[in-house]
């Protein structure tokens, strides 16, 4: 099929470096032996379409009985996304939800007014030496989603959308690109994809959404003349006919955007809101506890720990 119809065939490198708004070099923190790459929100840009937090975890090598605790934890005004290359994380929440994840397939949780949830290392992963290695972004609702109710989805990797072509191949995590939609609501205009790219495989960007970026995970590739490395994020003027080239040893990619939210977004903690206000009510109500008779709640089945409020 093809990628892009009204994308002229030729260069990739046809097309100036200014076409690259923003250049971010994430920022690497370590959370006891696990490493974390932050790409957004970033100082000179805080999202890209309704993304507005991107993190790369690891690759991390973990021996037998070790693993990843991220105890309970609350949310609001968002819809987090995690998606592995490597490796399984068991996800529990306050609705009830409880799901492993494996690479290829997408969890997506709605926080609206309230959730929380937790993210372990299950124990027939630890029984054996594992390895970890993905994305987790969160997605900033529209202000009319934002007190709406939480939800969960878990979509297998075999029902997301994959697109095969010329040395490339592309499953769509979210939203709609290359005329595929994927599976989970979403309530704006989005695209998120992990793109695999074959030795010198070009793909053309989407040309009908208004942000769009992308983060070279692995490999590299080339755009205007100039070589990225992994670990970086571009985001591109809006208008322009991008497309991308991988290097000679290939490269995978995850690409994102969508349309622009209408204004900028508060961010404290876990928590994404359009007014000051939402948050400290959020906080509040995290803090005084009183759980499953408010705003929160515990997940079903990881009730005996919860991270608390940051005093800061």
């Amino acid at each position: 099929m093809s990628w892009n119809p009204a994308l002229d065939p030729g260069c990739p490198d046809a097309v100036g470096v200014d076409s690259i708004e923003t250049l971010i070099v994430p920022r690497a923190r370590d959370i006891g032996g696990f490493e974390v790459r932050r790409a957004l929100p970033a100082p000179k840009r805080q999202m890209v379409g309704p993304f507005i937090f991107f993190d790369q975890m690891g690759p991390a090598e973990f021996i037998t009985g070790q693993g990843i605790d991220v105890r309970p934890h609350p949310h609001i005004g968002l819809a987090t996304v995690t998606y592995l290359f490597r490796g399984a994380f068991h996800h529990r929440d306050s609705l009830g939800s409880d799901q492993t994840i494996t690479p290829g397939a997408v969890n997506w949780m709605v926080a609206g007014r309230g959730v929380t949830h937790s993210e372990r290392t299950g124990p027939q992963t630890r029984a054996a030496p594992h390895a970890l290695f993905g994305i987790q972004t969160w997605v900033a609702l529209p202000e009319d989603k934002e007190e709406a109710p939480a939800s969960f989805e878990h979509h297998g990797k075999d029902a997301l959308p994959v697109i095969e072509s010329d040395g490339v191949k592309l499953r769509l995590i979210l939203g709609r690109a290359y005329g595929q939609t994927a599976p989970a609501k979403v309530f704006s205009d989005t695209f998120y994809a992990d793109v695999a790219l074959a030795p010198g495989a070009r793909l053309p960007l989407p040309d009908d959404h208004e942000d769009r970026g992308l983060y070279v995970v692995e490999g590299a590739i080339g755009v205007a003349g100039r070589t990225f490395e992994a670990g970086r994020m571009m985001v591109f003027r809006p208008g322009d006919r991008i497309a991308v080239a991988a290097g000679p040893q290939g490269a995978r990619l995850i690409v994102l955007g969508g349309a622009t939210l209408g204004g900028p977004r508060y961010v404290w903690w876990n928590f994404v809101a359009s007014s000051r206000e939402r948050i400290e009510a959020a906080k509040e109500d995290w803090r005084r506890g009183a759980w499953g008779q408010g705003r929160f709640d515990l997940p079903t089945g990881d009730r005996d720990e919860f991270i608390p409020l940051p005093e800061r």
